[in-house]
């Protein structure tokens, strides 16, 4: 995919509202996507309000996802959807609401990325000018492989599709080959083995056809891939304080939204992928993927790898750029999950 570099988008885009409740939002979700729905109820729901909004794809424009941070803090975009983890490249801050091995079910993420919001957007806030209107997953983020898989060993000297720091220290702890690819090109690698395997929610897999091009599915969730629609600070300070009101509104529901897609079809999909019931009027495709168990040794094994490197790796780089970063982070995530970086 070709990106088009940042000084140019300026000139390709005339995205500065003429009225404050003009909005330029940009996202990631594709027609064919699970969230599409979600996010064009929000969308529907602001334009009854009176915002006017221009919808615009990352994909359509061949804009970067890793640039979400900065076409919403230079005001390019109103709004901006961000993976938050690939986003994180700018400030390791920002991945401690969802760091590999941390959270591994949707009830534990919530905790923590409820404990985590507001230190999150005060550091968006500061370092940014963007606030996080909409934080959410996209799901349980397991495993896909071109070939059988039947436990964490059978990564060893594979090709694995990582889209987070915390991600690559797994998977090098697994001695698999990280490989950074954001969502759109995963299809590909795997098609033409550049990534032997790929890591993402089973909604999102099956939505986007990697079961066409993978033969197992491992079910061991590390995390959520947590998800954010950040808006430029001072569009939304413009707003009056009935505009701000009824944006609030509508960007809570799409959130809540979006946590319940995340938790309650992800089921529907895995079931889809691998031979089990699938609903005929759905979004989701029938395949036949074999479906591994998961064994209790590999959890523990997350859990080990996250507990002596990730949190380790991590917090050093996050000290390193921002003084208080660790206190920040057991006060919150850490005492939401119980655990304490020394």
């Amino acid at each position: 995919m070709r990106f088009i570099p940042l000084t140019t988008i300026a000139a390709l885009l005339a995205a500065a509202p003429a009225f404050a409740a003009d909005i330029s939002w940009l996202t990631q979700s594709q027609q064919q996507a699970a969230q599409y729905p979600v996010e064009m109820e929000a969308i529907n729901t602001l334009d009854g309000e009176g915002f006017t909004i221009n919808r615009n794809e990352f994909q359509a424009l061949g804009l970067n996802l890793a640039d979400a941070l900065r076409l919403a803090g230079s005001g390019s975009f109103q709004v901006v959807t961000a993976q938050v983890g690939s986003a994180a490249k700018d400030d390791p801050f920002l991945e401690g609401i969802d760091l590999i091995g941390v959270s591994t079910d949707m009830s534990e993420l919530k905790d923590a990325v409820d404990a985590y919001r507001d230190a999150f957007n005060e550091r968006l806030s500061g370092k940014f000018g963007v606030k996080a209107m909409a934080i959410w997953p996209f799901g349980p983020q397991v495993f896909l492989c071109g070939d059988e898989i039947n436990d964490l060993d059978d990564l060893n000297g594979l090709k694995v599709r990582s889209f987070t720091a915390s991600m690559s220290t797994l998977l090098e702890n697994l001695d698999a080959t990280p490989v950074t690819l954001s969502f759109p090109e995963v299809y590909p690698a795997l098609q033409r083995g550049v990534a032997s395997c790929g890591v993402t929610s089973p909604t999102s897999s099956n939505t986007g056809k990697w079961p066409e091009v993978t033969k197992s599915l491992y079910p061991l969730s590390v995390s959520g891939s947590v998800q954010a629609h950040l808006v430029n600070l001072d569009w939304l300070n413009s707003l009056s304080d009935e505009e701000g009101s009824a944006f609030a509104a509508a960007m809570t529901t799409l959130e809540d939204k979006l946590w319940t897609l995340a938790v309650e079809t992800n089921g529907i999909a895995q079931s889809c992928s691998t031979g089990g019931d699938c609903p005929a009027d759905g979004i989701y495709t029938s395949y036949d993927m074999t479906l591994a168990p998961v064994s209790d040794a590999d959890k523990a094994k997350v859990a080990e790898i996250a507990t002596s490197k990730i949190l380790p790796e991590w917090a050093a780089k996050c000290e390193a750029s921002y003084e208080g970063c660790i206190e920040i982070w057991n006060k919150t995530v850490g005492k939401a999950r119980g655990l304490m970086i020394q």
